[in-house]
């Protein structure tokens, strides 16, 4: 994912649904893009699904402030009531 950059939003959730760095590498590295946010409030953002190395799946929104940076503006493990294969809405 390069270089990234917690919101305070994002950095609170990772503690309370304890997420750890790596879980957010892991997921990170091989993460897909399931929806665009392109009107976003600040920068357009987007939604990614991935799976830590235990095939944990989290999903990650993100915007890219430059090349190199991504910003992690929230991050959860989807639930399965609200997502087909973690990857569409119901």
């Amino acid at each position: 994912m390069g270089q990234i950059e917690l919101t305070q939003h994002a950095a609170i959730r990772i503690i309370q649904r304890n997420i750890s760095q790596a879980e957010i590498q892991e997921a990170g590295s091989e993460a897909r893009i399931i929806e665009n946010y392109p009107d976003d409030k600040y920068y357009p953002s987007c939604l990614l699904l991935g799976f830590t190395n235990q095939m944990r799946p989290l999903h990650i929104q993100v915007s890219r402030m430059d090349s190199e940076k991504v910003r992690i503006i929230t991050i959860y493990e989807p639930d399965k009531a609200v997502w087909l294969d973690f990857s569409e809405r119901r």
